[in-house]
């Protein structure tokens, strides 16, 4: 298996990384250019005609190093599928407001639609068709118990629990996705800690180290200055594959704690709207959190690299949580 893994990384880095001058000159003469909030850091405004919708590379490297390397997996397929269909939300959005010039894309109702039917779908195969159960893992807690806890959560909350964490996850990465090779470094870390948990259920180890490679060579790209950025074609297809691979894993609440950073970019938005309704005052400069972190004289690749070490240390307190469980 572990020969697998690394084959299923190898082939989505090379795919992703020979990818990207193939790709990125199409996407400039399509006119895909990424348009800059005005509001935002003055320093982005120079980012204004950056190609977008580069999660074109991640697709192809991941299901490159994936579909080769999992075939016969039914649950690795699932994590592939469900990048797919989450991608394929996230380009016709990017399709509609880059290259037809409709500001507003896909409405947000439609987008999330589509993401909880994907994950319910997903959800409702693992209820019926496999011997996933509806166990939740607590994390931790085989320190204190032998075996650890886990909470049995019926089919329904299981099915709400699947939804909200996968189509959570997705539009996560989608609001972490605002600086050069953050939303992708974060992921990257991520789905390689997912390898680790998943080892018994090589297929999903397999699509998470084929998630992982497809971040790699897209960061070849997307590190700063970026070259491309990954539009929603990206972020959407990284989170929901992060967010399937643990919800199959029984990872749920590991992905919680590990995706740390990007619990704090969502409850950063919620809190800055909240309170702008309710007292007409900003809590933070700008949201989501790491544009705070820029107004406040951060630069941008201080602010990746932070935000990059804070995951590391959030999944290495996860992975700690996990052992003796089970």
């Amino acid at each position: 298996m572990e020969k697998t893994i690394w084959t299923a990384f190898a082939v989505a880095t090379a795919v992703a990384a020979l990818l990207g001058p193939l790709v990125i000159p199409v996407l400039r003469k399509l006119k895909c250019g990424q348009n800059i909030r005005s509001d935002g850091p003055a320093r982005h405004l120079q980012k204004a005609g950056t190609p977008t919708m580069g999660g074109i590379i991640i697709l192809a490297g991941t299901a490159a190093g994936g579909f080769w390397q999992t075939y016969g997996s039914a649950e690795g397929m699932g994590v592939l599928l469900i990048i797919l269909g989450y991608g394929l939300i996230g380009f016709i959005d990017d399709y509609k407001k880059v290259v037809l010039g409709r500001s507003l894309g896909l409405r947000a109702r439609e987008k999330l639609l589509g993401q909880v039917l994907l994950a319910a779908g997903l959800a409702l195969w693992l209820l019926f068709k496999t011997d996933r159960g509806t166990g939740l893992v607590v994390p931790f807690s085989g320190f204190f118990i032998p075996g650890g806890i886990s909470l049995e959560l019926g089919w329904g909350l299981f099915l709400a629990l699947a939804v909200v964490v996968i189509a959570g996850t997705a539009n996560a990465v989608n609001l972490a996705d605002g600086l050069d090779g953050l939303a992708a470094g974060v992921s990257l870390l991520i789905a390689l800690s997912l390898v680790v948990l998943a080892a018994g259920k090589a297929g999903v180890a397999t699509s998470m180290a084929a998630l992982a490679g497809g971040c790699l060579g897209f960061l070849f790209y997307n590190r700063y200055p970026a070259r491309v950025f990954m539009g929603d074609t990206g972020s959407l297809a990284l989170g929901g594959g992060l967010g399937a691979a643990a919800v199959i894993a029984g990872s749920e609440l590991f992905l919680f704690i590990a995706g740390g950073v990007l619990v704090l970019e969502v409850l950063s938005v919620v809190i800055q709207v909240v309170s702008f309704q309710t007292t007409g005052r900003r809590v933070l400069r700008m949201s989501p959190l790491h544009h705070h972190f820029e107004l406040c004289g951060w630069n941008e690749n201080k602010v990746v690299l932070a935000f990059w070490a804070a995951t590391l240390v959030l999944i290495l307190t996860g992975l700690a949580g996990m052992y003796r469980l089970g």
